[in-house]
């Protein structure tokens, strides 16, 4: 009788045993036929695309980071409005591309209801895009920053040192935390 010649473990894919890729999850998205709007957020900014599948490697179609915000006046950070406004541009500019329909894909980020990820579809479906969603996981009311403004003007109030720690580097860029709303309303006007 022979013995067996090979290992008695396979291997998985590099992406999946540093737990990058789900590939279940993406052969899911692939099925699905439709552009997949891919969410990424770091430490200073969220990076939306709407990707196309394609056998050779996927295209990408609109890329957009939040950086492209400063131009237009927006504070950047990695918070709500900042989402919401990022997946509102990349909606708009998907539209210009003839790009109707979505699924979001938000990698391995874990679902949390009212997320930043969640922000920026509320984003995008606002700018004209379509997807199917549950509307119990965006919390309508803080995606304008007014919540981060009521903070801001207690915190004022009440203890100018902690204020000043947390609110340094919008008073850095010249940004009044407490007219956050105003701002968001303006840039939102700036991107259409």
């Amino acid at each position: 009788m022979t013995r067996a010649k090979g290992p008695k473990y396979v291997i998985p894919f590099k992406r999946r045993r540093k737990k990058v890729t789900d590939y279940r999850k993406r052969l899911g998205f692939l099925k699905s036929g439709k552009t997949r709007m891919v969410v990424r957020k770091s430490n200073k900014r969220i990076i939306v695309e709407m990707i196309a599948y394609n056998p050779k490697g996927d295209d990408t179609l609109v890329n957009v980071d939040s950086n492209k915000l400063k131009k237009l006046g927006w504070y950047c950070s990695t918070n709500i409005p900042t989402a919401y406004l990022t997946g509102y541009l990349c909606g708009v500019e998907a539209l210009k591309k003839n790009i109707k329909e979505f699924v979001l894909d938000i990698g391995m980020i874990t679902p949390t209801k009212g997320s930043v990820v969640f922000a920026v579809l509320k984003g995008a479906v606002d700018a004209g895009l379509k997807t199917q969603f549950d509307s119990k996981i965006i919390n309508d009311k803080r995606l304008d920053g007014s919540h981060i403004a009521d903070y801001a003007k207690s915190l004022k109030e009440s203890d100018k040192t902690r204020y000043n720690k947390l609110f340094s580097k919008y008073v850095k860029e010249g940004v009044d935390p407490e007219k956050l709303p105003e701002l968001f309303e303006k840039t939102k006007q700036q991107i259409r």
